[in-house]
């Protein structure tokens, strides 16, 4: 990123300003087409990017000007967009047809988001390259892969003059949820909020053995689903997280992935969602709330899996848990910061009340500033304020862009129908008649799709390729949106792209491929619980016509599941297990976290001979160890 001296840093932050306050006008009191505020948008995105992000990497540091390419960049992003929100409305009534210029428009509109999601995001970029080239290819494939090939007019209409292409579903998000989302997260982290969840996070589970790594889970969960960005949180918390897990013991990629995985899951962790639970809403046409408790439970055991793995990662090596006079009394955090919870808290009643998340997120940026001043070492300066814009500003630029790109992919799949021809080759062909094999190809092309890819923008992309392929197979839409957002979330931390580990293994000093491996480790149980849920979703509250009592039962069983398989993985329960009961302690945990009442029975069997046999070994070394 680029740095510049104060006049023009102070001009990019009154720019940046300015971007808030026109999103917060419009997202109360103004109005604007949906269109127009997208286009508006994407100007800003375009001129953000352009100005902190040097063409190449090695011109970032220290470079305080422009080049010649980067003012040609900004003028064509203006250009192109600006002609877009002026005659949007007259090319739109023309019904698709427009003239050679439009036609110059569009192109450019297209070729500066390309250049810009280069410098931010080069993996998608390079996908989204991919999609756009197979409208023009695709008529050379046979099979269920070929089309009949698009004008390039057909192609620029759809890409940049429709609602399906750049100005579509990503840009739309990005616009209605993501921005003031990311700039809501901003304001919090400024007024104290970071701080105040550690410090509880220390109080309650410090002393237990593991205490850090346990505070890092548990901070970075909480912290993860406010910002809606698995990078942004590994690169924040990671600095203070890493180092204390270290320092306790914990060898450096350990540290790296529990950070890494932790602040992948908040990402799908309830209430907050990191706004994508609102995205997920407005495409199934659900209130905001059924989302919320249909993830309840694969958020809670995913993050209850991460927490056993590293009690159990600390008791297997001896690890103690921070000492008693480092750990602030739970009494004493939360008198000093219980105020600052009130953001959070106008945020989710308001959303429960049934107003938008836009007006929500609109409304609780105020009450951060406003809760900051009730006690005075909280209090967000003027400075702050601005620092928070601006932060918040430029956070939202590494998440705008990708929005952008993935307009482009949808627009593709929705033009050449790949993602119905996709479905069809899966179903009617390499999995033809099974749900579950459906669902492993699913998970295959959830994952590959999200590399490299902000989890909001992943599951954007995800939802339009194999939804439709799962509903297809026999899945009801809520499991097969929120099986496609699990695995777009957990792409962050799938080697071999794991952007998160990538990020966390450089703050811990570790190697990155260990750390990618291990963070799959610690998060198998998301992994697993998805292909479950997807067959039976008495996992997913009010997914189906299920009885409370049935849903609890399946969650107390899967909960038994993820303790047993987190020991497994970790080799060591009550005592140190050999390889046989390993396998053993996997296999019960498997039968537990399949819904059904047999399969519930065999593993409580199971499991309770193996503890059996865990305590008789566990006495039979601490005799040894007296005599």
């Amino acid at each position: 990123m680029r740095t510049y001296g104060k006049k023009a840093n102070t001009a990019i932050s009154t720019l940046m300003v300015a971007w808030v306050l026109f999103q917060l006008w419009f997202s109360t009191l103004g109005i604007i087409s949906a269109i127009r505020l997208r286009a508006f948008h994407c100007l800003f995105l375009l001129l953000f990017t352009f100005l902190l992000y040097p063409a190449r990497k090695k011109q970032g540091i220290g470079e305080e000007r422009l080049s010649v390419v980067d003012f040609v960049l900004i003028a064509l992003s203006f250009t192109a967009f600006g002609y877009l929100i002026v005659k949007y409305t007259q090319v739109a009534r023309l019904g698709g047809r427009i003239d050679s210029f439009q036609m110059c428009i569009a192109l450019t509109g297209i070729l500066v988001v390309l250049e810009a999601g280069r410098r931010i995001s080069k993996n998608l970029t390079v996908l989204a390259v991919i999609f756009l080239a197979y409208n023009f290819l695709g008529k050379f494939f046979s099979g269920y892969l070929g089309h009949n090939g698009f004008t390039l007019k057909r192609i620029l209409i759809t890409q940049f003059w429709g609602t399906q292409g750049i100005l579509g579903t990503g840009a739309g998000a990005f616009a209605s949820y993501i921005f003031l989302f990311v700039v809501f997260g901003a304001f919090l982290k400024y007024s104290g909020f970071s701080d105040f969840i550690s410090d509880l996070a220390l109080s309650l589970v410090g002393r237990t053995p593991g205490g850090p790594a346990k505070v890092a889970v548990v901070a970075s969960a909480l912290l993860g689903m406010v910002n809606g960005s698995a990078v942004a949180n590994v690169a924040t918390t990671g600095t203070i997280t890493i180092p204390m897990m270290k320092k306790a013991g914990y060898k450096n990629e350990f540290a790296a992935a529990v950070e890494a995985t932790s602040s992948t899951g908040g990402q799908f962790c309830p209430p907050v969602m990191g706004a994508v639970g609102f995205i997920m809403a407005e495409f199934l046409g659900i209130r905001y709330t059924t989302v919320i408790l249909a993830a309840m439970v694969p958020a809670f055991l995913y993050y209850l899996g991460l927490m056993m793995s590293v009690h159990f990662e600390a008791k297997r090596l001896g690890l103690c848990g921070v000492t008693e006079q480092d750990i602030p009394r739970t009494r004493d955090v939360l008198k000093k910061g219980w105020h600052l919870m009130i953001p959070l808290v106008v945020l989710i009643s308001v959303m429960l009340i049934g107003r938008s998340p836009l007006f929500a997120a609109s409304l609780a940026i105020p009450v951060t500033v406003a809760s900051s001043w009730i006690k005075k070492d909280t209090r967000m300066t003027w400075d702050k304020i601005i620092a928070s814009c601006t932060d918040g500003a430029k956070s939202a630029v590494t998440v705008g862009v990708p929005c952008l790109l993935i307009g482009i992919i949808i627009a593709t799949v929705t033009l050449t129908s790949l993602g119905l021809n996709i479905g069809y080759m899966i179903t009617n062909g390499l999995a033809s008649g099974s749900l579950f094999l459906v669902g492993l190809l699913v998970m295959v092309i959830s994952v590959v799709l999200g590399m490299g890819v902000p989890g909001v923008a992943a599951y954007v992309i995800v939802q339009a390729v194999a939804v439709p392929v799962l509903l297809k197979a026999g899945a009801i839409p809520l499991a097969a949106h929120m099986f496609c957002l699990i695995y777009a979330c957990l792409s962050n931390i799938t080697p071999p792209v794991a952007i998160s580990c990538f990020v966390a293994a450089g703050i811990a000093d570790a190697d990155q491929t260990k750390t990618g491996l291990l963070s799959v480790r610690l998060a198998l149980i998301g992994f697993i619980i998805p292909m479950f849920f997807l067959s039976n979703p008495v996992l997913l509250p009010l997914a189906q016509s299920s009885s409370v009592y049935m849903t609890l039962t399946a969650t107390a069983s899967a909960a038994i599941g993820t303790v047993l398989l987190s020991s497994a993985l970790e080799g060591y329960f009550l005592t140190k297990q050999n390889w046989i009961e390993r396998i053993l302690f996997a296999a019960a945990s498997l039968l537990l976290l399949y819904p059904g009442s047999v399969t519930d029975l065999c593993g409580l069997v199971l499991a309770a001979a193996l503890i059996v046999f865990q305590i008789q070994t566990r006495r039979n070394k601490q005799k040894n160890n007296v005599m």
